[in-house]
């Protein structure tokens, strides 16, 4: 069997260390040996947007993008989005293991039991103007929370944190809801316990539809949250795990990761691909608009990932649920120019052979919009959806040993040490 180390000569000194590999990475601090003067600092790595860098391990999801896999704690997202419902998803995500009937009927009660939020949240909601950005309101709605719950400091105590992440599942669609409906004048609608999680959520949010159409929403609603919640070291996840790394309560955690997927390259891409589609207007418009592309003069929205190297498994089941939803709620051309698009891209050796297919965001905006839902709370969707995949994150970080607080390195390219002239002798 091979020896499990890499050896490394600095050819600036013809020092040679050995470091151990385990899990096909080597611990980044080994490099400080390698040094050209004993008091220098030693090696660092340097990358940018850490593409080759493990922060941390662990065991809630795995992806591989060169195959397109996706799996929480081990199950395919394929089976998970047709076979479980959310609240079930987000046990597996929290405990590691779907539950037993018994245990997702006591789950599903707990959960939805602190469903109702504080009247003083309410009243903060009112205090936004008109048009403020729902994403800017949810950072605010649940940094809030951290001043309500101030046990949510406890967070090296077990019981405690699991007793924050079911008030955080229980409370965000309320909040997400009320201020949603106090930014069109409408009244709060209470949520109702003895509803499902996301068909409450609809409910509360005022777009349940009639008793033909109310299933299919609710279980899309569902499907979409299924996908969302979780997808490894993304960026919003790993801006809570730094902040969590500093021993935040989870307020201010899953406030700092709100804020990461507010940004339109990680939450809002999904809007970026209804403005595109709307662009396009017609499908006899496309091949045009796929040439300006070629050009650089305009992007692809909703194509290729910064993981996946091939086709978004969460893609497909998101087209399939789009028919769906659109099938009780009334066409919408955008379909049309959007699958036309796919295949348009998907037989063009410039797409193909740059591994750019269709990712999650894609098809998402469609359905969201076909729902009733504006633009701006189509990133909101995300978060909610998101939350259990953060919690569990957030979970095993505060039980990992190995973690300390986040503290990254940087290549110092200022000026080296200088005199401080006097006020009049600056130039």
């Amino acid at each position: 069997m091979s020896k499990q180390t890499l050896t490394i000569t600095d050819n600036r000194t013809g020092q040679t260390i050995e470091l151990p590999i385990e899990h096909d990475t080597i611990p980044a601090i080994g490099l400080r040996q390698l040094k050209v003067q004993a008091d220098d600092f030693g090696m660092m790595v340097y990358d940018p947007g850490y593409t080759n860098t493990a922060s941390c391990k662990s065991r809630v999801t795995f992806v591989d993008g060169d195959r397109g896999i996706l799996r929480y704690r081990g199950y395919p997202i394929e089976q998970l989005a047709e076979k479980s419902s959310f609240l079930e998803v987000a046990h597996l995500l929290l405990f590691g293991e779907l539950p037993a009937a018994a245990m997702l009927t006591e789950w599903n009660a707990s959960v939805m039991a602190q469903s109702q939020i504080d009247r003083s949240l309410r009243e903060l909601l009112k205090t936004f103007p008109a048009g403020a950005h729902p994403m800017g309101i949810l950072i605010s709605a649940v940094a809030a929370m951290s001043t309500l719950y101030p046990d949510s400091k406890q967070v090296h105590d077990s019981g405690n944190r699991l007793r924050q992440t079911v008030r955080l599942l229980g409370q965000l669609p309320t909040a997400i809801a009320s201020a949603y409906r106090q930014r069109l004048g409408r009244p709060h609608i209470d949520p109702n316990p003895a509803l499902g999680y996301s068909e409450n959520f609809l409910h509360m949010m005022g777009l349940t539809g009639d008793a033909e159409i109310g299933p299919v929403l609710a279980r899309a609603m569902d499907v979409l949250f299924i996908l969302h919640a979780d997808h490894e070291q993304n960026c919003s996840t790993s801006a809570l795990r730094n902040i969590a790394s500093s021993e935040a309560d989870p307020y201010c955690a899953l406030a700092g990761a709100i804020g990461a997927l507010y940004g339109p390259l990680h939450g809002g891409a999904n809007e970026a691909v209804l403005r595109m589609l709307a662009e396009i207007g017609d499908t006899k418009n496309i091949p045009a608009f796929l040439d300006r592309v070629k050009n650089r003069e305009v992007r692809l929205m909703g194509f290729g990932h910064r993981v996946y190297k091939n086709y978004d498994p969460r893609a497909q089941i998101v087209k399939r649920i789009a028919y769906e939803v659109l099938e009780v709620t009334g066409s919408n051309p955008l379909i049309d120019i959007a699958v036309e698009l796919e295949g348009t891209a998907l037989e063009d050796d410039y797409f193909v052979s740059r591994r750019l297919y269709p990712n999650v965001d894609f098809y998402t905006g469609i359905i969201y919009q076909a729902m009733g839902f504006p633009v701006e709370i189509f990133p909101v969707l995300f978060a909610l959806g998101r939350a259990p995949g953060w919690l569990a994150q957030w979970m095993e970080l505060m039980s990992d040993a190995e973690q300390r607080i986040a503290r990254p390195r940087q290549i110092y390219l200022g000026e080296a040490e200088r005199p401080y002239p006097p006020i009049n002798e600056r130039g």
